[in-house]
């Protein structure tokens, strides 16, 4: 079930592979790179997320991209997050 959940919220990234040509090596690693920034989160591995966010824009991923997993993660209401930490001004 996690597997279906986590292939859902990043399918966008493969909506890329739909022209019908196959996907190079560089937009394979682009989005194993995100999968793994997204895994790292719901694992609440923050220390890894800067290399993997790193690695992933090396692979060509862009800023919209990252955001895009980051929000995924933040709106899915994981149980980890905890709301309420937010300073207010």
């Amino acid at each position: 079930m996690e597997n279906n959940a986590l292939r859902a919220n990043t399918s966008v990234r493969f909506e890329d592979f739909k022209s019908g040509q196959a996907p190079g090596s560089d937009q394979i690693l682009k989005v194993t790179a995100l999968l793994y920034l997204k895994e790292a989160l719901v694992a609440q591995e923050y220390e890894s997320c800067q290399e993997l966010i790193d690695t992933a824009k090396n692979l060509g991923a862009n800023p919209g991209d990252i955001s895009a997993v980051i929000a995924d993660y933040l709106n899915a209401g994981n149980p980890g997050r905890q709301k309420g930490n937010r300073l207010r001004s």
